[in-house]
């Protein structure tokens, strides 16, 4: 990831599974966790949401936003919200512009090969609209909401 902690993150304005615009401004004076993954309902990427849907509640309470983003368009990811019961926004990025701001698309190991592709990782922007962590190219989907949600308990 080419972000910067302690620098600002890249503003963004994506649609949302209503097709309400969503900007990094509406999170202002909040944490938020966005993270950025290949498809929805997929099995990877379907653990990784059930992951955070599943810390929410805790998340909550400690004054953090989660925000999942993704090519896929708003119906697809209204029925994968719904399916899953996610209470997090997820954001549409057909044009992969906020994924390439915030180094999340880009050239890639599957299955040994090389692709050009979503990078699954995440970033943690803290109320001051900084960037306070990331994480690059997350081994583990399954793991790693837990590892967010014990990092942010830590203070970082």
């Amino acid at each position: 990831m080419t972000l910067e902690v302690g620098k600002k993150a890249p503003a963004f304005a994506l649609t949302d599974a209503d097709g309400k615009k969503v900007t990094l401004a509406d999170f202002a004076g909040k944490d938020l966790i966005l993270y950025f993954y290949p498809k929805d309902d997929t099995p990877g990427c379907t653990k990784e949401a059930c992951g955070f849907r599943d810390a929410w509640k805790e998340l909550g309470r400690l004054g953090v936003a989660v925000a999942g983003v993704s090519a896929d368009n708003a119906a697809s990811h209204g029925k994968f919200a719904a399916k899953y019961k996610l209470p997090f926004t997820l954001l549409s990025d057909p044009e992969r512009k906020t994924m390439t701001a915030y180094g999340a698309w880009g050239e890639k190991l599957l299955y040994g090969k090389k692709v050009t592709g979503v990078i699954r990782s995440t970033v943690w922007i803290g109320k001051d609209g900084k960037v306070k962590k990331t994480w690059a190219r997350i081994a583990s989907a399954e793991k790693h909401p837990a590892q967010v949600l014990e990092t942010i308990k830590a203070g970082g």
